[in-house]
């Protein structure tokens, strides 16, 4: 699965937060792309688990563009682990806040994308 636009969006949430405090101070000293490179596996863990779960409902077999925001919805509930993990990671690496401002921001633009890319990618 391609998760470059959500690696890029990360980059987006790191410059746009602030100095780092607390525990996240002492990532501080790490650089863009090592903390890319940590929460990446995060992300892939959070999207894959959200895709399958989209992907495999009966509902987005039959329209999948009309349900695929609605499916998504429900699929936070069953994939919350990896979901919550993906977010604790980025507090941790960029900053308190950090991880729900991507999730709520770029993450969830650019999901239904990936979704949709995932169902092409099963098909095939």
């Amino acid at each position: 699965m391609n998760i470059a636009p959500l690696l890029g969006a990360a980059l987006v949430v790191n410059a746009a937060t602030g100095p780092l405090t607390g525990s996240a101070a002492g990532e501080a000293s790490l650089t863009i792309k090592e903390k890319a490179a940590a929460t990446e596996p995060l992300v892939r863990s959070a999207t894959d688990c959200i895709v399958h779960a989209v992907i495999s409902d009966p509902r987005f077999a039959a329209e999948p563009r009309a349900v695929v925001g609605n499916l998504i919805v429900e699929s936070i509930r069953a994939c919350r682990t990896p979901v919550r993990a993906m977010i604790d990671g980025y507090d941790h690496y960029y900053g308190e806040g950090a991880g729900e401002a991507f999730f709520m921001g770029p993450y969830l633009d650019v999901l239904p994308t990936v979704v949709l890319a995932g169902m092409n990618k099963a098909a095939q």
